[in-house]
Formats: C-alpha cells, structure tokens, sequence
C-alpha cells in the first residue's frame, strides 16, 4: 500500500499476541518528512544505495545495510534516497498518526 515513505507491506495488525506490526516498506525518492504521536518506529535498514542517509530532527546520517535507528514518537523522519527497510512499529501502526508540518 502507498505511504509517506513509498510503497509498505504491512503485517500482524490486530494480532493479540504481538502488540505492533511490522512493514516492509521500498522507500522511493520523495519520501515525505513525518512524525507520530504516539508510534516508535525502529527502522532496519535491509537495502541501500551508497548515499542513502536517515534523515532525524533535520540531521541526515548515512546508512548502511543491517544499521538500525529507534524512532520515538515526535521525531521529525524521512528516508532519503532508495531503500528496503522493515519497521518495527509499537504499538499497532494507526494510519491516523501520521503528522506532517
């Protein structure tokens, strides 16, 4: 399905046993700049291009493949360049969390 970041696959939502879900997400070029209120994200980088960067609060940081970065709820984030990542997301992802200044 679309989203901010590009095109996610998103799992386990309404499963009692796990608490959040979690997205495979194919980050695209113009990914958007979000927060949440109420979600932490931890991003897994699967895939990347050597210019790939995490962009937190206005500070870009590049990444590599197997790097990690826990998102808690009012950090300005986006992805910048091509990506695969899976996101961890507690609790369940809530479409309606989705905040852009």
């Amino acid at each position: 399905m679309p989203c901010p970041c590009g095109q996610a696959r998103r799992a386990f939502a309404g499963i009692p046993e796990f608490p959040g879900t979690l997205h495979i997400t194919e980050i695209s070029e113009d990914a958007k700049r979000h927060y949440h209120r109420r979600l932490t994200e931890t991003y897994v980088i699967l895939e990347c291009g050597p210019d790939a960067a995490m962009e937190l609060d206005g500070e870009r940081i590049p990444v590599q493949p197997l790097q990690s970065f826990v998102i808690p709820p009012g950090v300005r984030h986006k992805a910048v360049g091509r990506m695969k990542v899976l996101i961890v997301v507690l609790p369940e992802f809530d479409p309606a969390d989705e905040w852009f200044d």
